[in-house]
């Protein structure tokens, strides 16, 4: 009889194995589509987590992530015990004990849910399967999961087998950083790291007993126990948390009371450094990053690069800092400007109707009140000019305000924006990027996304046209009535072109001159001479790469170009001729640290050396010429060790567009000033010249960069020709004397700034100008003041402060 107990028991015994060993290969295989997906063992031994990518500057400091999940994985040994302790004693307390599945705390957590206690039995290998698995979601659960209570059955199965697989390839120490790195706390925040500084600002490995149980805590319910949303709740479920760790052993009292006593101790991180492409750079850096990953089969939302850019954190915030310091004046003088009065104009300066209603027609929201009101206008723009309380971007700060949405609408149109690049000539890469004034009121980038009339910035690339032509900047033409017949498109067409005063001098001037000046007469007479072809052959192979009409007021920047463009193509000149690749983003890792791609710019040889070298000169000659457009630079604390800078202004018609194209030894800069809505500008030369708006940022921009020790940007004068340079190109332009001029003005040919500046002067110099090239005048008595003060001097070197009363 025992004998037929043992045997049937021993058969039922075997049976039940090869029901359950049945069961999990049908399980496994996903017999008949019953079962959905399993893990397979290469899914266990490479877990798919969605990885945050990351993106850093050159000198390494982190400017934001792309994710579909906040997430930054760290190893074991640099998350803090005190994180791990609060884990273990509040989520599974025999962790080190079981295989991925606790029975125990299975039978314990039935127990207490019949007896009114519900309690999960899961252990933390097993909520590790659900993380990197998603054995909850639908398609984990196959046809079984159309039967009513068999899906959490088939769940759970399939949780403890993957759990066991787990433990079979990982350590402990493995297991919980992988789940720490993976656990959700809310927020589209995922892993410890992103968290601890999202709440604390702190690395993981700095994180203490009393921080931890609050994370720790969130577990149980990320929103409820939300230390943002609900303090008071949080607080509650930290201290049963630190009770947990308490009662487990892993905090003395005294450590216990003492964190129990704290308050939550938030201190919340920068959400800029937590963004997702929330920036002007880093959006620029994504756009880029799209097309290599579409090439190469990578995600950067989910794959964990780690990404390395050209630009210079330090630069970056300099031109960060002065668009902001500059704008905001510029601001004002515009406000004033069109005080009292509608800004939005024609070119005929008659206001335009219905602008704002067209503004409002090309926004999201009108669609959705469209569909709304079944195309209704009139209740539609009743609705958008009702007051509500809102807050707008002002440079003041965020200011409250009643506005309708068209107030609204009018506030935001009337801001100028800005643009500013900055890009070493020679590799290409490009050390700063400010695509406009604020990313969250203004989406669109202004440094490679917008297009403006370029006005007199382009004017070099006719000046080019010309020295490959054959001419020498030392060429003279005429300031004087220009017309040109021309045809486009079949139709005969006629332009006059006019200057920026409106008045011809009758000078004959040197072709570096005339640029320095930035004279309209003569750049069209040039331009009429070599063709407008061949001015825009010349700006495309520099780097413009916009389509440019082909007519006669191309040279003056009639055509729409980039900020982007615009650097490129002025950097040509600098590296002796040959065009770089811009170059944004210099390497990128995976999330093991292996290098998957470098960048290097390419060059191609566009001009010759020779009319390069030139070019860098002709450009110096907006600040050492006559009436250079470029002298209001001498505000600024540029001019040391015989330091030389060329650049050029640029202000489209009506002052709709501002512009200044710099140019160092070290770098290009290329800065953009305006209103996004170009019916919305400035009145008057004055207010709204380039040399007025953009000239000034890039000024105190390259102020910033000498000042800054922590930076290798050296005063210092452009670089030796390195060919042999076979024009002649050194022709001093005379001096200028202007009938209300003083005899001190006279002699320095400079525009004179808005504010007193010294300028070291020569005496013996000064006396032989005074001598010879300056005609009998009646010299003021302050005049006569200066000259005793000169003679009194026991050097032979004296500063004079300029203006001169008069």
């Amino acid at each position: 009889m025992f004998k037929e107990i043992r045997s049937r028991y021993i058969r039922y015994l075997v049976i039940i194995i090869f029901m359950i060993v049945l069961f999990v290969c049908m399980v496994e295989v996903n017999f008949l589509w019953l079962f959905g997906y399993s893990p397979t063992a290469k899914d266990i031994r490479q877990p798919i987590q969605s990885v945050a990518s990351e993106v850093y500057t050159a000198d390494s400091v982190l400017i934001g992530r792309y994710f579909k999940e906040d997430r930054s994985p760290v190893s074991y040994d640099s998350i803090s015990s005190d994180v791990v302790n609060a884990l273990v004693a509040t989520e599974d307390i025999r962790f080190f004990q079981h295989s991925g599945v606790d029975f125990r705390a299975i039978f314990s957590s039935i127990v207490a849910t019949v007896q009114g206690d519900p309690r999960g039995g899961s252990t933390i290998t097993q909520q590790l399967a659900k993380n990197l698995y998603r054995t909850r979601y639908n398609h984990a659960v196959g046809l079984l999961d159309k039967i009513p209570g068999i899906r959490i059955l088939v769940v759970k199965f399939k949780e403890w087998m993957t759990a066991y697989k787990l433990e079979g390839n990982y350590s402990k120490k493995d297991i919980l950083a992988m789940y720490l790195n993976t656990v959700s706390f809310s927020n589209n925040a995922y892993g410890i790291k992103t968290v601890a500084r999202l709440y604390f600002n702190k690395e993981t490995q700095a994180i203490n007993a009393a921080e931890a149980a609050v994370l720790i805590g969130m577990l149980k319910g990320t929103t409820l126990y939300n230390p943002i949303r609900n303090p008071e709740r949080s607080l509650e479920r930290r201290n049963v948390v630190l009770g947990q760790m308490y009662k487990a052993g892993f905090l003395s009292e005294t450590a216990y009371q003492t964190a129990n006593a704290s308050g939550l101790g938030l201190r919340l991180g920068e959400t800029e450094e937590l963004g997702s492409g929330d920036s002007y750079l880093r959006t620029a850096v994504e756009r880029w990053l799209t097309v290599w990953c579409e090439e190469n089969g990578y995600d950067i939302y989910v794959d964990g690069l780690k990404i390395y850019t050209t630009i210079d954190s330090r630069v970056q915030r300099h031109a960060e800092e002065v668009i902001a310091g500059q704008m905001k004046p510029l601001q004002q003088r515009l406000e004033n400007a069109w005080r009292g009065e509608i800004p939005w104009r024609d070119s005929e300066g008659k206001v335009i109707e219905g602008f704002l209603e067209n503004l409002a027609e090309r926004t999201t929201y009108y669609k959705l009140l469209n569909e709304k009101y079944k195309g209704d206008k009139d209740s539609i723009f009743h609705y958008l000019n009702l007051p509500k309380t809102m807050e707008v971007f002002t440079w003041d700060g965020l200011r409250e305000v009643q506005y309708s949405s068209m107030d609204s609408l009018a506030h935001y149109a009337m801001m100028l924006n800005a643009g500013l690049m900055t890009m070493d000539p020679y590799n290409g890469e490009i050390k700063a990027w400010v695509g406009g004034i604020n990313h969250k009121y203004y989406k669109y980038d202004h440094v490679f996304q917008a297009k403006r009339q370029a006005g007199s910035t382009f004017k070099p690339f006719a000046y080019l046209a010309a020295l490959e032509a054959g001419m020498s900047p030392c060429d003279k033409y005429t300031d004087e009535f220009v017309r040109i017949t021309y045809t486009e498109n079949g139709e005969e067409k006629v332009w006059e072109p006019k200057n920026a005063d409106w008045v011809f001098s009758g000078r004959e001037m040197s072709l570096r001159w005339a640029m320095g000046r930035s004279v309209n007469s003569i750049t069209a007479q040039i331009t009429e001479e070599i063709g407008w072809d061949k001015v825009v052959d010349a700006a495309h192979r520099c780097g413009i790469t916009s389509s440019l009409a082909s007519v006669p007021s191309v040279s003056l920047g009639s055509n729409d170009v980039s900020v982007f463009e615009m650097v490129n193509a002025y950097a040509t000149f600098m590296n002796k001729g040959k065009k770089v690749q811009p170059v944004l983003v210099s390497k990128i890792f995976d999330y093991h640290g292996n290098t998957l791609a470098t960048f290097k710019t390419t060059t191609k040889q566009a001009i010759s050396e020779e009319v390069a070298w030139l070019m860098g000169y002709m450009l110096r000659g907006t600040m050492e010429e006559p009436e250079g457009t470029s002298q209001g630079l001498w505000e600024w604390d540029l001019w040391k060790d015989k330091n030389q800078i060329g650049g050029k202004t640029g202000t489209s018609s009506d002052y709709v567009d501002g512009w200044y194209m710099g140019v160092t030894k070290d770098l290009v800069t290329g800065v953009w000033v305006g209103c996004d809505e170009r019916s919305i500008h400035f009145r008057n030369s004055q207010t709204g010249e380039g040399s007025r708006t953009a000239l000034p940022v890039f000024g105190r921009f390259m102020e910033q960069l000498y000042h800054d020790d922590s930076l290798h940007y050296d005063y210092g004068p452009f670089p030796d020709p390195e060919v042999e340079i076979n024009r002649k190109y050194n022709c001093p332009s005379p001096r200028i004397v202007r009938p209300d001029s003083t005899l001190l003005d006279s002699i320095v040919p400079l525009r004179l700034p808005e504010r007193p500046l010294e300028i070291p002067v020569d005496v013996e110099e000064l006396r032989e100008q005074l001598e010879t090239n300056i005609p009998a005048v009646e010299e003021p008595q302050e005049n006569q003041e200066q000259a005793a003060a000169i003679e009194r001097q026991p050097n032979s070197k004296i500063r004079i402060r300029y203006p001169l009363k008069k």
